[in-house]
């Protein structure tokens, strides 16, 4: 299954007193994107995560985004929403068979 996750950071971050636990959510991204578990991985305008991932459920996404060190020092959280595909071209194709 397929999901979205956004960043939002819980509170204000000083990032430049954070140089730790940044490289080690880099280690923790990078073997979570070798497992396959994270098919992408973006910043948006805002400077948020957005990410990507392939997962059994949305329970098994939160539990992996969990595991981010940045999540677990209370940093950031995940909204995190399942996807699933566009079924809009149904409508054009029952019109023309119809």
């Amino acid at each position: 299954m397929k999901l979205l996750a956004i960043e939002k950071e819980i509170s204000e971050v000083n990032w430049n007193e954070e140089n730790e636990v940044l490289i080690n959510e880099s280690y923790r991204v990078y073997k979570l994107f070798q497992d396959g578990i994270i098919r992408e991985i973006y910043f948006n305008e805002n400077e948020n995560a957005i990410i990507m991932l392939e997962c059994a459920s949305k329970e098994e996404a939160q539990n992996v985004l969990g595991t981010l060190p940045l999540v677990e020092a209370g940093l950031i959280s995940f909204s995190v929403m399942e996807l699933h595909p566009y079924s809009g071209f149904d409508r054009i194709i029952y019109k023309m068979v119809s």
